[in-house]
């Protein structure tokens, strides 16, 4: 009922993919697994998938965990929403993944770093479509998250320095 994911989950943070892959690959039967287990199942399984660059398996897999329905699961469908935005904008579906961006903003996305992530997402993808306006907007909500991953706090000042030239 539980499997192996808790190995699977201690190989993920310490940054061992591999072996994380190969304990994932014991598991046989992951409709056995407990409902919350499952979705986490699913939604690693989609992440590493997506390291392989697999991403219409990764897609599916992360539909799979947005099936499983568990009301411990319940703040996990932001996330796994968000997740499912980023494989389909890697896959070039950007319509489709602006749209469940939002989604997964509405749904609650747990994580600040994330959810400035997806707003400097969004940010970007509405000046491309020459919305200013509304990808300021998103700029504004990321900026005013305070963010502490050096990712996302490069991104943001390169951003910064591209939406001041910006009209609108």
């Amino acid at each position: 009922m539980l499997g192996t994911m808790r190995l699977v989950k201690d190989a993920v943070e310490d940054g061992e993919v591999d072996k994380a892959m190969g304990y994932i690959d014991k598991i046989k039967y992951p409709k056995l697994l407990l409902k919350p287990v499952r979705s986490a199942y699913f939604m690693l399984q989609s992440s590493l998938n997506m390291a392989n660059n697999d991403l219409d398996k990764a897609e599916d897999n992360i539909r799979k965990s947005l099936n499983t329905k568990s009301s411990l699961t319940g703040d996990m469908r932001g996330t796994n929403l968000m997740q499912l935005g980023f494989v389909q904008l890697r896959k070039g579906n950007a319509k489709e993944a602006r749209l469940t961006l939002v989604q997964a903003i509405k749904a609650g996305i747990p994580d600040k770093e994330g959810l400035a992530g997806v707003y400097l997402q969004l940010c970007s993808m509405e000046v491309q479509r020459s919305q200013n306006r509304v990808g300021k907007e998103y700029f504004r909500k990321a900026k005013a998250l305070n963010p502490r991953s050096k990712e996302i706090v490069e991104q943001i000042k390169i951003m910064e320095k591209n939406i001041a030239r910006i009209p609108g």
